[in-house]
């Protein structure tokens, strides 16, 4: 950027009109994580419009994942392909942008249309979570290629099919990609409607623990039974002691039994965790294996145990401290009020700290309610924020902020 260039004419080069219909013909298509013909054309849609831009699109298939059945049995779970946009990978400093194309909202789900709420909010699914921040991403980028210097530096654009279920489908992918990055922007909505970002976050996992025992009569001959919901029920009282300042645990589902007269032989456990730190979660992990050991020797049942962390905590370092400084500044010069909070959510923006590359993740439309039918979006917030992205894309290619 050159150095007499006002900040405000990023924002006057950023289409608002052509931003808003994007993100309305995006958010009408369904793309629900489960929806593979939703996330396949969404996909399409995408790789045509990211195509605008100096680089190469992918569309990538996705990593093998399996769950745990209510019956106990582990079983591959589809997902949808990710997108991928390189631009000027060899260049010797590079960044990646990450967003997802899924949503929470399936295909048989009554919330599918956008609507207006007022004349600067509209209401829709995705709008917001993100399928606004996808734009912001694509107009960001289009900005920067016009900016002085953008040619010296490249960057790589992800935009997964499986965020909303833990991106088990792309974090090897999202790895991979952050790796070596000089920075990482992530483009979820603002932590709250005025902008706010996203600072520290906890981390989550989630389990399926699978318990077989042995069945018998209820009346006849009960002791010759292994009660596998009784044992189940004794390894969520274990674990919910695990609990400290640093973790949270949540026993969400125990599934199996059938009649009232049957000792039941099978149990499935369903449970999350919240570390908030690295330590507390290789801790739980220990400390789960031992008692899995104590239910087994103790209910004399057979444990299978399915899941794990997904996503570790991240924590703010001295160098992603210094993006988010960069980011408020730049928000500064754009006449923008950048703030931020830490929170007990995550998204992919965990994964790249996690690598070592400074992240700020939240860098998406300004909105609310997501993830329920009254999720809305901030419509000037498309072009703010696309002009936001997009200066601190210009600064970061010059100098050595971080």
């Amino acid at each position: 950027m050159k150095p007499d260039s006002a900040p405000q004419a990023l924002l006057d080069a950023i289409d608002a009109d052509t931003m808003l219909s994007q993100v309305q013909d995006w958010a009408a298509i369904n793309t629900g994580t489960s929806n593979i013909a939703g996330l396949d054309a969404m996909a399409g849609v995408l790789a045509d419009a990211f195509s605008v831009l100096p680089g190469e699109v992918e569309l990538i298939e996705p990593a093998k994942v399996t769950a745990i059945s209510a019956e106990g049995r582990e079983f591959e779970k589809p997902h949808g392909k990710h997108m991928v946009l390189r631009v000027r990978p060899n260049a010797e400093r590079r960044f990646v942008l990450t967003g997802h194309m899924d949503t929470v909202f399936p295909a048989d789900h009554p919330f599918q249309e956008v609507g207006w709420l007022d004349g600067e909010t509209i209401n829709g699914p995705g709008t917001a979570d993100m399928k606004g921040g996808l734009n912001v991403i694509l107009h960001a980028l289009k900005t920067f290629e016009t900016t002085e210097g953008s040619e010296r530096v490249g960057y790589d654009v992800m935009i997964n099919s499986d965020e909303e279920t833990g991106s088990l489908a792309s974090r090897g992918l999202i790895e991979e990609l952050a790796r070596g990055k000089y920075a990482a922007l992530t483009y979820e909505p603002s932590a709250l409607p005025d902008g706010t970002l996203a600072h520290a976050r906890g981390g989550t996992g989630n389990y399926s623990i699978t318990l077989n025992g042995r069945s018998a009569h209820a009346g006849r001959n009960p002791h010759e039974g292994r009660n596998a919901i009784v044992a189940a029920s004794d390894l969520v009282l274990r674990i919910k002691a695990l609990e400290a300042e640093d973790i949270t645990v949540n026993p969400a589902k125990i599934e199996g039994g059938s009649a009232n007269n049957v000792v039941p032989d099978l149990a499935v456990l369903r449970f999350n965790i919240r570390p908030k730190s690295t330590e507390a979660m290789d801790r739980f992990d220990g400390e789960l294996d031992a008692i899995l050991r104590l239910i087994e020797a103790e209910h004399e049942v057979g444990i299978h145990r399915h899941g794990g962390v997904t996503r570790p905590p991240k924590p703010v370092d001295a160098k992603a401290q210094a993006l988010f400084d960069l980011v408020k500044a730049c928000g500064a010069e754009l006449g923008q009020t950048i703030g931020w909070k830490p929170t007990g959510g995550v998204c992919d923006g965990n994964n790249i700290a996690a690598t070592g590359v400074p992240v700020v993740d939240t860098m998406g439309v300004r909105g609310g309610a997501i993830h329920s039918p009254d999720e809305f979006m901030i419509v000037p917030s498309l072009r703010e924020r696309a002009a936001l992205s997009a200066l601190v894309l210009a600064k970061l290619s010059t100098g050595d902020h971080l």
